[in-house]
């Protein structure tokens, strides 16, 4: 068979509707794929979401890693030395194929993100944030569940830093020191208002 009847016999005959629509659609989504502008006027036509839209990597990727310190304050005044909360582990193999714990590391930066959204309004305004309150609880619990003595300590300050990652030579940049915050959360406004 010559390669142009077999050509022809691809868009001509039964099923050829079919295949020219399968072939565009291929087309169409390879197109909206690819990462320059010009190949945006296909997917701006898409009015009801035909297509897909699988870009493999993020517009603007995340270049930083963002880190989560905590020092505890004694009842005798006295402060501990910052530690680092490590919530970003080293891959796996089996993490190409499937990986459920990234949803943790995406929640770092979804709960940074939006306390750093709210710096220019003050302190007040983040700590209404349920991301805040996340973040105190979270660490809370980290406390008692790495010390000793819970019992000694009063509260707690929190620091959030952004390092380059891998990039050794840059240095990390602190972009947020809470003031101490309680040990006891009695004190504290309850996450759901009670009626």
């Amino acid at each position: 068979m010559k390669p142009a009847s077999t050509l022809k016999s691809l868009f001509t005959g039964p099923g050829a509707a079919a295949r020219i629509g399968a072939s565009a659609m291929l087309v169409a989504t390879l197109a909206t794929q690819h990462p320059n502008p010009v190949f945006n006027r296909i997917q701006v036509r898409d009015h009801f979401s035909v297509l897909p839209n699988w870009k493999f990597f993020a517009p603007n990727p995340a270049t930083h890693d963002y880190h989560y310190l905590y020092r505890t304050l004694d009842v005798e005044g006295n402060t501990s030395r910052w530690r680092d909360i490590e919530l970003i582990a080293d891959r796996k193999m089996h993490q190409a194929i499937w990986f459920a714990s990234r949803r943790s590391e995406k929640a770092v930066f979804d709960v940074c993100s939006e306390i750093l959204q709210r710096m220019d309004k003050g302190f007040d305004a983040i700590k209404s944030t349920a991301s805040y309150r996340l973040l105190v609880e979270f660490i809370r619990r980290e406390i008692r569940e790495s010390s000793s003595d819970v019992s000694s300590i009063k509260g707690f300050q929190i620091s959030m830093v952004r390092a380059s990652g891998h990039d050794h030579e840059e240095e990390p940049e602190i972009l947020f020191v809470s003031p101490y915050v309680p040990m006891d959360a009695s004190g504290e406004r309850a996450l759901i208002p009670i009626p």
